[in-house]
């Protein structure tokens, strides 16, 4: 996975500031909460909620940058961005083996929002967000990030890595004080790896964490050869199919129930993760491959996807996740991999309806009919 961190922007920065510094790298017109922000929640705001998270987790990546650079507490760029928006850091996800950090959970922050005169969190604000941070490629973490991107590579999970266990411990505890409906998770690039499937290891204990995943990983040598026995397979059926006396009837009726069976995954879904995807990044492109069938990607406004400049479109019936892909913004491939483009004002969004391969073999386990009940003969 690619350094999500891009170089210094001609002419911005004058040469006593950092170009990460969050009012000079940051989103342009994302105000801090007040107690107006009470009445109104921005928070409500789809825009607002994936451009904030995004902040948090560009956040993650500077306290592993304030960490290599020794940066004290007057210097530290990462507080920047989480403090604009009244959130505190409460734990730092630490991989002992070699010290960096690779996660955080950020908190809202009670305290500073009284100092604004606003006496509660504005509704629909997470309570928690675990943040997740993708490859740095500098650094003493360089190793331990490289190790788990040819993980994934290899065997299409991270459920071995060190980082996973700490990742899901931090949600689990997240949960468990703040109420499942007031935390969420988040990464970027292989931290949207590790969030996704941190998410789904919790949902299968029925455990429902939002989660919002941004260019997450698609490329893998175990997804590659499923994908190639499924097609062997599909092949197979349409060859039996026209096979003399074997039963075409019989093939068509296999057909439909196995169809009725992704109905019935996509209508009872409680966990949806939402997806941000650019299709000029070939790390996380895949997940825009489509197949015939039920939509597991769904959203309210038609047939066709909605655009929306800067904006996330409206999520309507259950799908298995919920995805959103750039419809104009970045092009070349380090800037469609970056994370600042999901704060930028002026990327335009489009709500994908297709049927996504990907997500239904990556969340099929979680929604698979369950067996009948064998009756007893009275």
């Amino acid at each position: 996975m690619a350094n999500a961190l891009p170089g210094q922007k001609t002419g911005e920065v004058t040469a006593t500031q950092n170009p990460f510094e969050f009012h000079v790298y940051g989103p342009r017109h994302l105000s801090s909460p007040s107690w107006w922000d009470l009445l109104r929640s921005s928070w409500k705001d789809p825009s607002y909620r994936r451009m904030v998270i995004a902040c948090f987790i560009q956040g993650v990546y500077l306290l592993e940058l304030d960490r290599q650079d020794k940066r004290d507490e007057r210097t530290a760029l990462a507080p920047q961005w989480w403090r604009h928006f009244m959130y505190r850091l409460s734990q730092t996800l630490v991989d002992e083996r070699d010290g960096s950090i690779y996660g955080a959970v950020l908190e809202w922050d009670r305290r500073a929002l009284l100092a604004g005169y606003a006496p509660f969190r504005p509704a629909g604000a997470p309570a928690a967000v675990v943040a997740l941070r993708g490859t740095l490629l500098s650094g003493a973490t360089f190793r331990r990030d490289v190790v788990d991107d040819l993980r994934f590579l290899a065997w299409d999970s991270l459920k071995g890595s060190v980082r996973f266990a700490g990742a899901l411990a931090a949600l689990r505890s997240a949960a468990r004080r703040h109420g499942t409906g007031n935390v969420c998770v988040g990464g970027h690039s292989l931290g949207a790896g590790f969030a996704l499937q941190v998410g789904k290891a919790l949902a299968k204990e029925g455990v429902f964490v939002e989660c919002h995943v941004f260019n997450p990983p698609s490329v893998s040598l175990a997804t590659s050869l499923r994908g190639f026995a499924e097609t062997a397979g599909e092949m197979w059926g349409y060859v039996r199919a026209w096979l003399p006396y074997v039963g075409s009837a019989a093939a068509a009726d296999a057909g439909g129930e196995a169809k009725e069976v992704s109905l019935g995954r996509a209508g009872t879904a409680k966990w949806l993760p939402h997806l941000y995807i650019n299709t000029n990044d070939y790390i996380c492109c895949y997940y825009t491959d489509t197949a015939a069938g039920t939509a597991t990607v769904t959203a309210r406004g038609g047939s066709g996807g909605s655009k929306v400049a800067g904006g996330d479109g409206g999520i309507g019936k259950p799908g298995l996740a919920r995805m959103l892909t750039v419809s104009k913004g970045p092009t070349k491939f380090l800037d469609a991999h970056g994370l600042q483009q999901w704060w930028a004002d002026d990327v335009e969004l489009q709500v994908a309806l297709n049927h996504s391969k990907l997500i239904d073999r990556q969340l099929r386990s979680l929604y698979a009919a369950q067996p009948a009940s064998p009756q007893v003969n009275q």
